[in-house]
């Protein structure tokens, strides 16, 4: 599909529809706190503890939480993971496409508000787009998004800390950091991830696929790593490997869902199944009470 006939239909079908659903500013709505420091004030609960003076705290013998206002103007940085398991999924909805729709669909909620965007690519390497305004800049990112993604040069399995690392060397003042994956990634991408969280406000989408954890029955099959090209031969009809698969695909979760954390940011799950509004209204949903 040209990138024009997809920001269309995805303006009908799923812009419209947000518009209806979500209240309020949408540079807000990925957004966790402001940028320009204010004033101070006393800590109540549920207060950002990153956001106590420690200097202040120390002489007033008193916990001081600094206050922020949002800026008029935001840099969107949209880190995308085009490698090859993210080939995975249905024919005609594979999670590579679930991650072009919502970085068009975010991309065009923040340029109406006159925010600036910007994206980092990965596929067998690194492309930047510099950070531009408007629908062109959308379109822009939405035809590098559409191109098929250039051949791995070997089976290597993805390294996701490339992505957040580039990341960290090209958004120098603090932004609003969009990470898109399905972070099926070597270790290490943890501390790059914890930097940006540091630095920026960051929103950490991962895009899944059911099938990834549950199997359908189809009997017994050869299973391809779609990054190393490891094949092995599966019997999807026996119940103890299926609710093994299940399993190990549970305490993935909790284990990146824990990294996440510890780094800093919460980790939402956008599913190759799942309807995009109600994804991103759920997800905005969330960051709101987070910050309450």
């Amino acid at each position: 599909m040209a990138p024009e006939a997809l920001l269309r239909r995805l303006q009908w079908r799923v812009v419209r529809r947000l518009d209806g659903r979500v209240q309020g500013d949408y540079r807000t709505l990925f957004r966790g706190s402001g940028l320009d420091f204010t004033d101070l004030r006393e800590y109540e609960a549920g207060d950002d503890l990153r956001h106590i003076d420690w200097n202040v705290t120390a002489r007033m013998d008193t916990p001081y939480v600094r206050e922020y206002v949002e800026d008029r103007e935001v840099t969107a940085w949209l880190l995308l993971d085009r490698s090859a398991s993210m080939g995975f999924g249905p024919v005609d909805r594979q999670k590579s496409l679930v991650l072009t729709e919502i970085a068009m669909t975010i991309g065009h909620l923040l340029s109406r508000g006159g925010n600036r965007l910007a994206a980092v690519l990965l596929d067998d390497g690194l492309h930047t787009i510099p950070p531009g305004q408007g629908r062109n800049q959308v379109l822009r990112i939405a035809r590098a998004l559409l191109d098929p993604p250039a051949e791995p040069s070997g089976h290597t399995t993805t390294d996701l800390g490339t992505l957040l690392r580039a990341g960290l060397g090209v958004a120098r003042r603090r932004s609003l950091v969009i990470v898109v994956s399905d972070f099926i990634s070597t270790p290490g991408w943890e501390q790059p991830l914890s930097l940006l969280a540091r630095r920026h406000d960051v929103v950490a989408l991962q895009v899944v696929d059911p099938r990834e954890s549950e199997l359908p029955d189809v009997g017994a099959v050869y299973v391809e790593d779609a990054e190393t090209g490891e094949q092995i031969f599966v019997d999807t009809s026996d119940p103890v490997f299926r609710a093994r698969l299940t399993e190990a695909a549970e305490q993935r979760q909790e284990e990146l869902v824990g990294a996440a954390r510890r780094a800093g940011t919460d980790l939402f799950q956008v599913s190759t199944d799942d309807d995009l509004v109600r994804a991103l209204a759920r997800i905005s949903e969330l960051r709101r009470q987070r910050r309450r």
